[in-house]
């Protein structure tokens, strides 16, 4: 499966160039719980498009200035936080595509090459970004082949660990409640024909995810990947005696 994806949350444009010459094609940038401000995040957005780099983006907030403004700076799709039932969904997703589809408003810049758009650019725009909505709520999850159905929703990303603790499990261990709610998600994907999103941090999680056909696995975080590394180190060095 060549459609794998870090998931980064600082942003760090030496970290990117890295894990490019590693072999990875494809990211997540985290924006609610990560430190990208708006400054920062539209010059990563131009330095992931200038590397030829597909790039999402979870927003700050399932708001239409937070959607609008990574749509602006060049990212390939939004992942939308904290959808609840169908109606909210239709309400907030409307703002990931330019009418008539949806509500998009109208900037120029980098997305039209700083010119007039042409007459079919908006609808080219509504077809290259996508829009995930992220089903991490109860009421989302009850609501999600409504919510997949809805036309300005490209695509799933679920979030397991905030959807184990709103179904009142506690934590996320992938046990099998944790699969049948990951399974409903995946389903409700292909019956529709739509794309959905793993992020499967596990050789258990990533089977998982390939026999239910995400489209894509997001397979390490950025701090994740950085502390495997420097565990690497240390354990080389208590195996030279180096250090206790």
């Amino acid at each position: 499966m060549e459609n794998i994806a870090l998931w980064m949350s600082q942003p760090h444009f030496g970290y990117l160039e890295i894990a490019k010459t590693c072999g990875f094609t494809s990211f997540v940038l985290e924006l609610e719980h990560g430190t990208f401000d708006l400054g920062t995040l539209d010059q990563f957005l131009a330095f992931t498009k200038a590397q030829g780099l597909p790039t999402l983006t979870k927003v700050l907030a399932p708001t239409t200035e937070a959607i609008q403004q990574v749509l602006d700076f060049g990212t390939d799709g939004v992942i939308v936080p904290h959808i609840l039932g169908v109606e909210h969904a239709r309400e907030v997703t409307k703002a990931a595509k330019y009418p008539l589809t949806g509500t998009r408003s109208y900037a120029g810049g980098r997305v039209f090459g700083y010119s007039r758009p042409a007459s079919d650019a908006f609808e080219k725009e509504n077809k290259r970004t996508k829009c995930y909505a992220m089903i991490e709520t109860a009421e989302s999850l009850a609501d999600v082949e409504k919510i997949i159905a809805l036309e300005t929703v490209d695509g799933l990303f679920p979030g397991p660990s905030d959807l184990a603790l709103a179904r009142g499990r506690g934590a996320y261990e992938f046990n099998d409640a944790d699969k049948a709610d990951l399974r409903r998600c995946a389903k409700a994907a292909r019956d529709a024909g739509k794309a959905w999103i793993m992020p499967a941090w596990t050789e258990a999680e990533r089977r998982f995810a390939l026999d239910e056909g995400a489209s894509m696995l997001v397979v390490a975080t950025q701090n994740m990947t950085l502390r495997q590394g420097m565990m690497t180190t240390v354990n080389a060095l208590k195996k030279e005696a180096l250090i206790a």
